[in-house]
């Protein structure tokens, strides 16, 4: 009797302990856990990134959704940034190779204090694309995991993000040439 009692206390003990269910997304809210906010857990955009926009020197406003059927690079950079000045001539390569096939926008995140120095930068770094500022939810969007600059966004023609890059260097060079194929090979 003692071991029925046994043998029936670990029988109901295994049905009982099985592991629970993965959590799942619920809301766009920032994650709180036993309800003290995570700051560190990255939000969802607040809008599609179609609709998200960069303001070029001339008050231009532009979106991605604006660039359909071409494959398009975001540069995000500033004028401090030693990779993001090698970066650069690499780029300026890009945009005479595939033309109008290819957009690259250079996207400046350097701040207030740096915007002075642009003209100066643009002019030794002989940028050959555009430059504009992208809007707070965008910037938001592009380093909610890593702040580290350059930061590189190529997007395919219908698009959708082929890969993001943080930094640049020879390898990652090769890497955006890869990622720009398969941008451009994209229908």
């Amino acid at each position: 009797m003692r071991n029925a009692a046994v043998i029936s206390f670990f029988a109901l003990l295994l049905i009982g302990c099985r592991p629970s269910a993965a959590p799942i997304s619920v809301s766009n809210q920032p994650i709180s856990i036993n309800d003290v906010q995570q700051t560190n857990v990255p939000l969802p955009p607040s809008k599609p990134l179609a609709e998200m926009t960069w303001n070029f020197e001339d008050d231009r406003v532009q979106t991605l959704g604006s660039l359909s059927g071409k494959a398009v690079i975001l540069d995000f950079w500033a004028t401090f940034c030693p990779p993001c000045i090698e970066e650069i001539p690499h780029l300026n390569l890009l945009a005479a190779r595939y033309g109008s096939e290819l957009v690259i926008v250079g996207l400046h995140v350097g701040g207030e204090d740096d915007r002075p120095q642009i003209p100066d930068f643009i002019s030794d770094t002989k940028m050959a694309y555009p430059f504009a500022f992208p809007e707070e939810e965008l910037t938001r969007f592009i380093f909610a995991e890593n702040s580290a600059i350059p930061q590189t966004l190529v997007i395919d023609r219908s698009g959708k993000i082929v890969k993001k890059f943080v930094g640049f260097n020879p390898r990652i060079a090769g890497e955006i040439e890869a990622a720009v194929e398969l941008a451009l090979a994209a229908k």
